[in-house]
Protein backbone atom coordinates (compact mmCIF):
# COMPACT_ATOMS: atom_id res chain seq x y z
CA UNK A 1 0.00 0.00 0.00
CA UNK A 2 1.44 3.23 -0.91
CA UNK A 3 0.56 6.33 1.81
CA UNK A 4 1.30 9.85 1.24
CA UNK A 5 2.19 12.30 3.79
CA UNK A 6 2.71 15.95 3.32
CA UNK A 7 6.52 17.17 4.15
CA UNK A 8 5.26 19.70 6.98
CA UNK A 9 3.18 17.40 8.56
CA UNK A 10 6.45 15.16 8.82
CA UNK A 11 8.72 18.05 10.17
CA UNK A 12 5.54 18.44 12.43
CA UNK A 13 5.38 14.97 13.93
CA UNK A 14 9.41 14.91 14.41
CA UNK A 15 8.82 18.48 16.38
CA UNK A 16 6.15 17.40 18.62
CA UNK A 17 7.65 13.81 19.33
CA UNK A 18 10.77 15.88 20.25
CA UNK A 19 8.78 18.08 22.36
CA UNK A 20 7.44 15.47 24.30
CA UNK A 21 10.15 12.82 24.17
CA UNK A 22 11.35 10.88 26.16
CA UNK A 23 7.30 10.03 26.47
CA UNK A 24 6.23 8.25 23.58
CA UNK A 25 3.60 10.73 21.17
CA UNK A 26 0.62 9.81 19.88
CA UNK A 27 -1.92 10.42 17.59
CA UNK A 28 -4.11 9.84 14.32
CA UNK A 29 -3.64 10.02 10.52
CA UNK A 30 -7.22 10.71 8.73
CA UNK A 31 -7.71 11.30 5.13
CA UNK A 32 -8.77 9.73 1.79
CA UNK A 33 -8.28 6.28 -0.11
CA UNK A 34 -7.66 7.46 -3.82
CA UNK A 35 -6.84 5.31 -6.59
CA UNK A 36 -5.45 2.46 -3.93
CA UNK A 37 -3.25 5.05 -2.51
CA UNK A 38 -3.94 6.74 1.32
CA UNK A 39 -3.63 10.58 1.30
CA UNK A 40 -3.19 11.82 4.67
CA UNK A 41 -4.78 15.17 4.97
CA UNK A 42 -4.22 15.86 8.59
CA UNK A 43 -2.12 14.67 11.70
CA UNK A 44 -3.70 15.03 15.10
CA UNK A 45 -1.81 15.04 18.07
CA UNK A 46 -3.22 13.61 21.32
CA UNK A 47 -2.19 12.73 24.83
CA UNK A 48 -0.11 9.67 25.60
CA UNK A 49 -2.69 8.98 28.85
CA UNK A 50 -0.11 6.18 29.94
CA UNK A 51 2.78 9.37 30.28
CA UNK A 52 5.66 6.24 29.43
CA UNK A 53 8.36 6.33 27.50
CA UNK A 54 8.07 2.54 26.10
CA UNK A 55 4.03 2.51 25.88
CA UNK A 56 1.42 5.05 24.59
CA UNK A 57 -2.83 5.01 24.85
CA UNK A 58 -4.89 7.38 23.24
CA UNK A 59 -7.61 10.09 25.36
CA UNK A 60 -10.57 8.72 24.18
CA UNK A 61 -12.28 12.01 24.18
CA UNK A 62 -9.76 13.38 21.89
CA UNK A 63 -10.31 10.02 19.68
CA UNK A 64 -13.45 11.07 19.80
CA UNK A 65 -13.14 14.46 18.77
CA UNK A 66 -10.75 13.86 15.85
CA UNK A 67 -12.92 11.25 14.45
CA UNK A 68 -15.98 13.68 14.37
CA UNK A 69 -13.22 16.19 12.79
CA UNK A 70 -12.74 13.35 10.36
CA UNK A 71 -16.31 12.28 9.45
CA UNK A 72 -17.44 16.05 8.92
CA UNK A 73 -14.55 16.59 6.43
CA UNK A 74 -15.45 13.70 4.50
CA UNK A 75 -12.10 11.58 5.34
CA UNK A 76 -11.59 8.43 7.45
CA UNK A 77 -9.53 7.10 9.53
CA UNK A 78 -6.29 5.84 7.76
CA UNK A 79 -4.50 4.23 10.94
CA UNK A 80 -2.52 6.05 14.09
CA UNK A 81 0.87 7.09 14.89
CA UNK A 82 3.41 7.07 17.78
CA UNK A 83 7.11 7.66 18.64
CA UNK A 84 9.93 5.53 19.99
CA UNK A 85 11.77 7.61 21.85
CA UNK A 86 15.10 5.54 21.98
CA UNK A 87 14.22 2.52 19.96
CA UNK A 88 14.00 1.86 16.08
CA UNK A 89 11.26 2.62 13.44
CA UNK A 90 9.86 -1.02 13.83
CA UNK A 91 6.57 -2.51 15.71
CA UNK A 92 7.91 -3.71 19.27
CA UNK A 93 5.98 -6.76 20.95
CA UNK A 94 3.42 -5.08 22.38
CA UNK A 95 2.88 -2.97 19.38
CA UNK A 96 1.66 -5.88 17.33
CA UNK A 97 -0.16 -7.12 19.56
CA UNK A 98 -2.05 -4.19 20.46
CA UNK A 99 -2.60 -3.67 16.44
CA UNK A 100 -6.05 -4.83 16.12
CA UNK A 101 -7.68 -2.81 12.63
CA UNK A 102 -6.36 -4.75 9.75
CA UNK A 103 -7.09 -1.75 7.74
CA UNK A 104 -5.11 0.70 9.34
CA UNK A 105 -1.77 2.37 8.83
CA UNK A 106 0.74 2.22 12.16
CA UNK A 107 3.11 5.17 11.32
CA UNK A 108 6.05 5.14 13.77
CA UNK A 109 8.60 7.25 13.99
CA UNK A 110 11.99 6.99 15.71
CA UNK A 111 13.78 9.59 17.30
CA UNK A 112 16.82 7.21 18.42
CA UNK A 113 20.58 8.33 17.99
CA UNK A 114 18.82 12.17 17.25
CA UNK A 115 18.01 11.29 13.21
CA UNK A 116 14.16 11.06 12.94
CA UNK A 117 12.87 7.89 10.70
CA UNK A 118 9.19 7.29 10.32
CA UNK A 119 7.85 4.32 8.28
CA UNK A 120 4.40 2.75 7.96
CA UNK A 121 3.54 -0.79 8.63
CA UNK A 122 0.27 -2.84 8.14
CA UNK A 123 -0.01 -5.24 10.68
CA UNK A 124 -2.22 -8.31 9.34
CA UNK A 125 -4.91 -10.92 11.61
CA UNK A 126 -1.61 -13.31 11.94
CA UNK A 127 0.39 -10.09 13.61
CA UNK A 128 2.61 -10.44 10.42
CA UNK A 129 4.38 -7.14 9.70
CA UNK A 130 4.62 -5.52 6.60
CA UNK A 131 6.39 -1.98 5.18
CA UNK A 132 4.06 0.11 3.63
CA UNK A 133 5.40 2.60 0.69
CA UNK A 134 5.65 5.52 2.46
CA UNK A 135 5.66 8.71 0.63
CA UNK A 136 6.83 12.20 1.95
CA UNK A 137 6.01 14.87 -0.33
CA UNK A 138 5.86 18.77 -0.80
CA UNK A 139 2.69 18.85 -1.85
CA UNK A 140 -0.25 16.20 -2.40
CA UNK A 141 -3.11 16.56 -5.13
Amino acid sequence: MVVQLKTTDYVEMVRHARSVAPVEDCGLLGGTIENGEKIVRKVWYLTNTDHSEEHFSLDPKEQFAAVKEMRAQGWQLLGNWHSHPASPSRPSEEDKRLAFDTKASYFILSLEGGEPVLNSFHVSREKEVTKEDLRIRPEIG
